[in-house]
């Protein structure tokens, strides 16, 4: 055989051999795709230590980058949250029961009135703040106006911190609006001459006439009422009660129960230098009347309502106030005889009317120390049974 016979020969038989192995062209051709000297294989998908993002060119985050970015982020959503349109608050003591309970956790709408913008730099949710920054007030538009009857969080007006926002949080039950007039006789609350009865799960003191002396009031029957607080002497006609007038209708009920009244405390000296404001003979059963400021109305002032009106001009207000003689004042050392009010006041109380330090100790709650409306009880806490009162789980408030 010639040499170009051999080697047509050989050619022919690498024809054959490719064409019964074809991969074998294709891994020459993918050659130029092979790892590069000093890459690692990777076993499957799995990237291995040192391995980029094919988009970013960073590396991946660990599992502690992960959960700590996720934490930022709900911190990050929680104070928004907080700041703008909801916060929670827990009732601390029995000002308002039975209508809120010691323990009960809430729910309170910061956008029915307006969310009040911050008014002071600091730790959020703390009484930690920079004493020397404070931001003017702002509130955005809300969708209600405040309403008799509203149960409201706001900042305590009698509080020594100088930053609003940082005052101690309070909640009562609006009882007066701006601009009216509001007493309180033997108990009965008037708002310009109108009587407001009890409405359900407020409660007050009650003294129980007996028509036998020895006959005693059963603690069980008064506990299934739902009356906490009893006063019963023994060889007296006479028991002292804290409870709500439609467990009242059930004592008057009793045989042996001859008559139940409102307990009236009399005036004496106590009361007279704790209530707003001092000196009047006022007690909390019968207080006032008192007008109550609303903004943009004028008033003359007199030697008469200068101690109730000075707290809201100098406190409140901003403005330096001094009675220099008989029906004679100065603001801002400037003689006047009389005052524009800046801005909406309300008359607060608590539904527990005896156990409740209310605006009848300590003056209005001004506008700007509204906080919000409280209007879900979220969860319920019954500290003495080390239970949660499952009935009161999100329940609204009335």
């Amino acid at each position: 055989m010639s040499k170009s016979d051999e080697k047509r020969e050989e050619r022919r038989k690498r024809r054959e051999a490719r064409s019964k192995n074809p991969s074998r062209g294709a891994e020459k051709r993918d050659k130029g795709n092979q790892p590069t000297k000093g890459d690692k294989p990777s076993k499957g998908n799995k990237r291995t230590k040192g391995d980029r993002s094919p988009k970013s060119g960073k590396p991946p985050k660990g599992k502690f980058r992960e959960w700590l970015d996720a934490l930022v982020f709900a911190v990050v959503v929680m104070l928004i949250v907080r700041t703008l349109f909801f916060d929670l608050f827990r009732i601390p003591t029995p000002s308002m029961e039975k209508s809120l309970m010691v323990g009960d956790y809430l729910f309170v709408s910061k956008l029915h009135y307006g969310t009040r913008l911050p008014m002071s730099l600091g730790i959020p949710f703390t009484s930690v703040y920079l004493k020397g920054l404070r931001f003017p007030f702002f509130r955005f538009p809300g969708f209600s106006e405040v309403h008799r009857g509203d149960a409201v969080v706001f900042n305590w007006p009698a509080d020594n911190v100088v930053a609003i926002d940082r005052r101690m949080h309070y909640i009562k039950r609006i009882m007066g609006l701006p601009g009216e007039m509001l007493e309180v006789r033997d108990k009965v609350v008037f708002i310009d001459g109108s009587p407001q009865n009890l409405k359900p799960g407020m409660q007050q003191s009650w003294t129980v006439h007996k028509t036998d002396p020895r006959a005693q009031l059963s603690p069980s029957a008064l506990e299934d009422l739902g009356v906490g607080e009893i006063v019963q002497n023994r060889g007296s006609s006479v028991v002292l009660i804290v409870a709500t007038e439609s467990a009242v209708d059930v004592i008057r009920s009793w045989s042996w129960v001859e008559r139940v009244e409102p307990a009236i405390a009399p005036p004496n000296d106590r009361y007279d230098q704790l209530m707003y404001p001092p000196g009047r003979g006022y007690t909390p059963d019968n207080y006032g009347p008192v007008a109550i400021p609303a903004k943009g109305d004028t008033i003359q002032i007199s030697d008469e309502n200068w101690p109730l009106v000075q707290t809201v001009i100098t406190r409140y207000e901003g403005h330096s106030a001094e009675r220099t003689g008989p029906d004679t004042f100065t603001i801002d050392g400037v003689p006047a005889n009389s005052y524009t009010f800046e801005q909406n006041y309300y008359f607060a109380m608590g539904d527990n009317r005896d156990n409740s330090e209310d605006s009848r100790f300590w003056g209005f709650v001004p506008m700007d120390h509204v906080v919000g409306k409280a209007i879900l009880v979220y969860f319920s806490w019954d500290a003495d049974a080390r239970l949660p009162r499952f009935g009161r789980l999100f329940s609204f408030i009335r």
